[in-house]
């Protein structure tokens, strides 16, 4: 039965899989997989939107990013309640430049959001001032922020050049950032390196945005430490993803193939750190959500949300449908226990992993004015009037 149950977890990891590299054109969004979202209706939520300047000057921060977005999401998913994690971002640079602003929209499915993130580049730019008045307009009006007013939602605009303010026909931050105010949206910036240009603008932003401002290194200060423990959690995440099985319509697995196309790409290309931070999210609670996506039979068949017995073998994986419902469901079940086993796992080597980090960032001399710490920060002050507790320190 062990033979049976890796075999239908790889199957499931291969459905579909077509590296999807988006093209970077115009102000174009680029079309994430947005699926229908699991079972969030209800829970505690935070959506965050990345506004990120990816000029030339930003080649560190972005790499710094690429390395972050997976701790960040474990520093937001620690509050109490568990919040279900939604994650966007804008790309943006200036007239002239190769795009003005590019977009991820706002999706659980991380996943598709840091295959994305992975080509950005930084290039362009080294002409002053960039176009952020677009960039925000982007982040406020082109992402699909939940109407929900509980909901904490937060944009934080990461850059080093302080916005053109001369173009015509251009909406300008104080009129965008009161609408975001409107929505509930707050606002906060953080600036790289030292443009004395770009500070008073990023501080009149955070204020009108009911955000903080920072200052950090053009590389952004953000704790970057390889441990011991990341090749084997990395190792596990890649079994926790075989573990699902997608069903369906054709259409709904379909769907599904961006998704399954996103996670082989970040599992080729991301760093082993990366890799491993991914994995200790997806064994977490808000992490399930972008673990499982949509249509994933061993979530929903495990929560009661869909009976196995009910669905037409039509709508399962080859491989599951010849096995009598019987067989279907003991399958599905040792996969939902070997789900669990890894999830448990990767639980107790992220403990040995913080131990350790914290013994190196006290060698280091701590992390106070790291960008881990300074986004934990806002986050923890901003969200708690949604009622969202953090208690635990930002991860790493």
């Amino acid at each position: 039965m062990k033979g049976k149950i890796f075999g239908i977890g790889l199957l499931a990891a291969t459905v579909g899989a077509i590296l999807v590299s988006p093209a970077f054109r115009g102000n174009a969004a680029i079309p994430p997989v947005v699926p229908p979202q699991v079972q969030t209706q209800g829970k505690a939520k935070v959506e965050v939107v990345f506004v990120l300047d990816t000029t030339g000057s930003m080649a560190g921060l972005i790499d710094a990013a690429k390395e972050k977005i997976w701790s960040i999401a474990s520093s937001m998913s620690q509050a109490t309640p568990t919040p279900v994690i939604s994650m966007g971002l804008v790309a943006y640079r200036d007239r002239g430049d190769a795009y003005v602003t590019q977009t991820v929209d706002l999706s659980t499915d991380l996943d598709s959001m840091y295959a994305a993130l992975m080509d950005f580049a930084a290039e362009g730019g080294g002409d002053g001032p960039e176009s952020v008045n677009q960039a925000l307009h982007d982040a406020v009006h082109s992402m699909s922020w939940s109407s929900d007013p509980e909901s904490y939602k937060v944009i934080f605009l990461v850059g080093d050049a302080p916005p053109h303010m001369d173009y015509q026909n251009d909406v300008q931050y104080p009129e965008i950032v009161a609408a975001a105010a409107a929505k509930g949206i707050v606002v906060n910036t953080i600036q790289c390196g030292g443009i004395v240009e770009t500070t008073p603008h990023w501080q009149r932003i955070a204020a009108l945005g009911g955000g903080r401002y920072f200052q950090v290194e053009q590389a952004g200060n953000a704790v970057l430490i390889e441990t011991p423990f990341d090749q084997r959690i990395a190792a596990l995440a890649a079994q926790l993803d075989a573990t699902r099985i997608f069903y369906g319509t054709d259409a709904q697995r379909e769907a599904m193939q961006g998704k399954v196309a996103a996670t082989a790409k970040l599992t080729e290309r991301a760093s082993t750190a990366a890799r491993a931070m991914r994995g200790v999210f997806n064994a977490s609670a808000s992490g399930a959500v972008n673990l499982a996506g949509e249509q994933d039979l061993v979530h929903d068949v495990v929560s009661g949300r869909v009976e196995l017995e009910a669905l037409p073998d039509a709508e399962l994986p080859p491989a599951l449908a010849t096995l009598s419902k019987d067989e279907q469901r003991r399958l599905v079940e040792e996969t939902a226990a070997q789900r669990e086993a890894l999830q448990q796992e990767i639980n107790a080597l992220a403990e040995q992993r913080d131990a350790y980090i914290a013994e190196r960032l006290e060698e280091l001399g701590g992390e106070d004015d790291s960008l881990d710490q300074l986004i934990y920060d806002a986050v923890r002050t901003q969200a708690a009037p949604k009622g969202l507790r953090y208690d635990s320190g930002p991860k790493f």
